[in-house]
Formats: C-alpha cells, sequence, structure tokens
C-alpha cells in the first residue's frame, strides 16, 4: 500500500517542502499526517478523503458533481441513509454503487445488501457531501405523499370548529407542515407560499428570488394545514374572512428560525405565505454584502456621521432590511442609544430597542417615532417612511442631531428626493437632512460548481452598455448552466447591486429649485455615482453574476 504523502506528491496537492514541514508538525503534536495537513491548510477535506481512498484501493466522487441516479437513490429509505451516512448513486455492472463516508463500515453495506438484494460497490465521498446529498434526494416528498392520503379533513366551508384542535393535532397533520418547513429551511427557500386552488393545494418555494413550484396536493387537506399554521402562529383560526398575520419558531439542526405567517383570503380558501427569517442574515457585515469600493466609502462617510438621514430604497425583496441591520451592526455600540420602529420587527438584536408598530392600538409610525424621540435615542431605525407625517417627523429628527436609517419604495437612489417632496416635505428640509441615498436589487450568484466562461460578441456589449473599450478584445465573462449542487438553476445565493448617491451641496440646491429626478441624476453622476447597472455589470465582469441576470432585475 502506497504511503500518505507519496500519493499527495503524485498528485501535485503538496510540494516536497510542504510535506517535509508537515511530517515534522505530524512528529511535535502526535497526529494523522492527512489531519494536519487540512489543519495548516495545504489541503481541503475532499483532497485528504480522495488520497485516503487511493490508498485503500477505492474510488473518490464528489457529489456535488455526481450524476446521481434516482432509481437507486430510490432504492433505500431515508432514515438508513442517514443512519449509515451512505446513499445509493448508480449501478456498475450488475452492482449497486453507494457513496460512503465510511467505507470500512461493514454493517453499512450487509444492511443495504440485504435490503436492496444487489452486490454493493463502495466509493468515498467526505462526510458533508453525503449528509448534503442525502438531504437533497430524501426531501421527504414520498412520506409527504403518503401523509396527505392519511389526512382526513372536513370540508372547507364548514364553520363548525369544535373537533378543529382535534384535526390540526392529528399526526399526519403535523407532520405534513412539520415536512413542508424544514424541507424549504434545507432548500435555502425565503418565503413559503401556501395556495388553494380549485381541485388541489400549491407549494411553492421562493429560492433566490424566484418561485419555484415543489409540490401539489389534495384539495381535501387544505383545511387541515390552513388551521394547523394559524394555531402555531397564534392567528384566530375563526377568522376567515379578513387578512391576518402572525409569527412563529422552529428548530433546524440545533438552530431556531423565525417564520412570519401571513393570511389571504381568496376565492378559493385561504392563501398562506411564510417568510422564513434567519437570525444569521441579520449579523451579516457590510463587507458580505457585495458593496464595491468606491460605493462602500461614500456610504460609510455617511453612517459614520452623528447624525441626518440615510435612505434605502428599492422594492419589496431587496434586501433593505439586511443591509440597514448589517449598518446598525457596525453602529450600534455600549455608549450609544439605538431605537427602531419597524412593522413587524423580523430580526430580534441584542443590545437594540425594538419597537413593533401596533395600528389597531394607535402605535402607528408617527406615535411611535415621535414617542421615542423622547426616550433619548442616538440613532433611531425606522422601518419605512409611508406618509407624510412620519417623514416630517424623521426630517426632524434628522436635523435635530439624529442618524435616522430608513427605506422608501423608489426605483432608484435620485427620485427618493423628489418622493419625499410629493409627500409634503419642504425641499429646503429635504436637502437639509437628507445625506445619503442607496438604491439596491438583489440578483443571484453563479453557481461555482457549474459555471461556464465565454466571449461575449461586440455586438451583444455593445448593446448591453457594456463598460469595455472596442479597441480591446471582449472579456471573458460567465453563464449558468446548471448542477445537482445548484438543483439545475445554474445560480446559488445572491449578491446586491447597489446605486449609492450622497446629497452634494448642488443636489441639495436642485432640491430647493424642484429640479427633476432625470436632473438630479445627471448631477449625481457627473459628481461619479455608479448606477444599478453599471455596478450590476462590474458584478459580472468579476464573474459573480450573468449579463442575463442583470437585465432580469435592472432596467
Amino acid at each position: 500500500m502506497k504511503q500518505l504523502g507519496d500519493i499527495l506528491l503524485e498528485g501535485g496537492h503538496v510540494t516536497a517542502e510542504q510535506l517535509a514541514g508537515a511530517v515534522e508538525e505530524q512528529r511535535r503534536l502526535g497526529r494523522s499526517l492527512g489531519r494536519v495537513l487540512v489543519d495548516l491548510g495545504m489541503l481541503s477535506e475532499g483532497q485528504l478523503v480522495a488520497a485516503l481512498a487511493t490508498q485503500i484501493g477505492l474510488k473518490f466522487v464528489d457529489l456535488a458533481d455526481y450524476p446521481v441516479d434516482g432509481s437507486a437513490v430510490t432504492k433505500v429509505p431515508a432514515q438508513v441513509c442517514r443512519r449509515h451516512n451512505a446513499l445509493p448513486i448508480g449501478y456498475e455492472e450488475g452492482k449497486l454503487v453507494v457513496a460512503m463516508a465510511d467505507p470500512a463500515n461493514v454493517f453499512a453495506v450487509d444492511d443495504i445488501r440485504s435490503m436492496t438484494g444487489m452486490d454493493v460497490r463502495s466509493v468515498v465521498a467526505t462526510k458533508s457531501d453525503v449528509i448534503t446529498a442525502i438531504n437533497r434526494y430524501h426531501r421527504g416528498d414520498d412520506e409527504m405523499d403518503e401523509l396527505t392520503s392519511a389526512i382526513d379533513t372536513p370540508d372547507e366551508d364548514s364553520d363548525d370548529l369544535s373537533n378543529v384542535r382535534e384535526i390540526v393535532e392529528d399526526a399526519p397533520i403535523v407532520k405534513f407542515v412539520n415536512l413542508l418547513i424544514t424541507q424549504a429551511i434545507q432548500d435555502r427557500a425565503s418565503d413559503i407560499h401556501i395556495e388553494p386552488a380549485e381541485k388541489d393545494l400549491r407549494v411553492r418555494f421562493r429560492i433566490d428570488g424566484v418561485l419555484h413550484e415543489v409540490m401539489r396536493s389534495p384539495k381535501s387537506i387544505t383545511s387541515g394545514v390552513t388551521s394547523r399554521l394559524k394555531i402555531m402562529a397564534d392567528i384566530n383560526i375563526a377568522e376567515r374572512r379578513i387578512p391576518q398575520d402572525g409569527r412563529l419558531s422552529v428548530n433546524s439542526n440545533g438552530k431556531k428560525i423565525d417564520l412570519r405567517v401571513a393570511t389571504l383570503p381568496t376565492v378559493w380558501g385561504e392563501k398562506i405565505v411564510m417568510r422564513i427569517l434567519d437570525n444569521s442574515t441579520a449579523m451579516l457585515k457590510l463587507s458580505d454584502l457585495g458593496f464595491g469600493q468606491a460605493n462602500y466609502d461614500i456610504y460609510a462617510k455617511s453612517f459614520t456621521k452623528p447624525y441626518g438621514m440615510i435612505l434605502v430604497t428599492g422594492p419589496t425583496g431587496s434586501g433593505k432590511s439586511t443591509t440597514l441591520y448589517a449598518t446598525l451592526n457596525i453602529v450600534s455600540k455600549p455608549e450609544v442609544n439605538v431605537i427602531t420602529v419597524e412593522d413587524p420587527v423580523e430580526y430580534r438584536l441584542d443590545g437594540i430597542n425594538q419597537v413593533q408598530t401596533n395600528v389597531k392600538a394607535g402605535l402607528t409610525f408617527a406615535a411611535a417615532l415621535r414617542s421615542i424621540l423622547r426616550s433619548d435615542p442616538d440613532i433611531v431605525l425606522l422601518g419605512e417612511v409611508r406618509d407624510h407625517e412620519t417623514a416630517q417627523i424623521a426630517i426632524e429628527a434628522a436635523l435635530t442631531g439624529h442618524l435616522v436609517l430608513t427605506t422608501l419604495h423608489t426605483n432608484d437612489a435620485p427620485s427618493a428626493i423628489t418622493r419625499l417632496i410629493e409627500m409634503g416635505i419642504e425641499p429646503f428640509l429635504v436637502g437639509s437632512a437628507l445625506d445619503c441615498v442607496l438604491a439596491q436589487r438583489l440578483a443571484r450568484k453563479l453557481c461555482p460548481k457549474c459555471k461556464e466562461a465565454y466571449v461575449p460578441t461586440r455586438e451583444s456589449l455593445v448593446e448591453m452598455r457594456f463598460p469595455w473599450s472596442p479597441d480591446e478584445p471582449p472579456p471573458t465573462l460567465y453563464r449558468p448552466v446548471g448542477c445537482s449542487s445548484c438543483a439545475k438553476t445554474g445560480y446559488k445565493g445572491r449578491l446586491a447591486l447597489h446605486e449609492v448617491m450622497a446629497v452634494s451641496e448642488d443636489i441639495e440646491r436642485l432640491a430647493v429649485e424642484h429640479a427633476s429626478a432625470l436632473t438630479i441624476s445627471k448631477v449625481a453622476l457627473a459628481e461619479g455615482m455608479i448606477t444599478l447597472r453599471n455596478d450590476g455589470l462590474s458584478k459580472v465582469k468579476a464573474g459573480h453574476t450573468s449579463m442575463e441576470e442583470i437585465l432580469r432585475v435592472v432596467v
């Protein structure tokens, strides 16, 4: 049997000098050579497992790129796969090929052989890859199909609520709802849409900003699923005629995840949308959000000031709240008093006083903002500027020594100034109080495992108004392909596109003169503002996303 060091040298994973240093470290620490190389950063976990597989004469597979055969996966139940960290992935010479984290586990091989009646050929994969693949291919779909047939619920239009508690605590209903939420979390979904139709119940997940249909279930389970979710979210189950909202929490892989639940009466029943709120999102750093250096410098100059207003604009779901929370994580310190007014409070943060609006009780944005200004705040985060009264108080707060962070619905940064003036705010106040406007969109990131390099035509670059000189050869760009790692979409994760406009003296003067958004935009561009489109194209040039994706999210 070859030594591990010889295999690594032959594969070009390490140099002779690196290997000698690692061997010396191995003697000093008394640990295995492979583990020392991984700890020193000379080797990845996957490279180590591949080398060990070669050493014992087994084949190593990268499950993220391997063409897994779905019929092989179904040969072994999910619980057996999870118990042994093993997954059937195909057939070879009449044998069942099984990817295993521990190929020496003879009990796993025996179990799979007796269960399938086939000889087993073991291949090696990293433990994390096996777990990820099991989660991907055993998503509970079959179990859900079985559960839907086991659920027996009354007619949707029935007003008899005497047995609702018994219905929604019935084991199949509970299991179905739990599986649905677990599957959405595993798929990195941001929203779950449960939509009753005339003949069935449709479930869709929003993943990386795009909706995907994941299942259709019998119409008969609609009432039970809806009632179960409403009870979990502490929503009135007897009221079906008006929209309602609530909140629930679940534990997934040892991590607490909150879900914001909203109901909407439709002609076929109540549609439910659940927004999945992962608190780790609120702890992101601004550097994680994809800011270009020039944009970051302008934005940082504003949020480090002790007073003034910062507006983050964009449509719903464009990551405005995430950006504001990331900003709060920088400016929130023990020596400053930070108070937020939100509807609803999505992420709950330590060290910050968060206020939830309650319109029924009279606690509107304006009323809450007026009250918290008497609570000695240094920094105020306002969920959204919706009306004249809220905008007026926020502007006055910014002018009286407070740093105000808030959001507004406009298409670009220059439009924010004209929008505030249309709300009835005096133009000279807007110019004086507003310090910076950040417009934002979210675009999907290309999957790093399958993105494909190509050279675009000169005509397509000119048509896209790509920042490129015709005297130079066309740049190498990337496009989506699709693999098992990204669910065949070609994209995995999202990044933000930014347009940051600092309010200069010239822009302040234009605001006072009631200038149009187009005029303000021309001056901002002359002062160095990078548009959303150009920021997106710079990320295309860097290989982070595709031309098609930028065209999808910006004009």
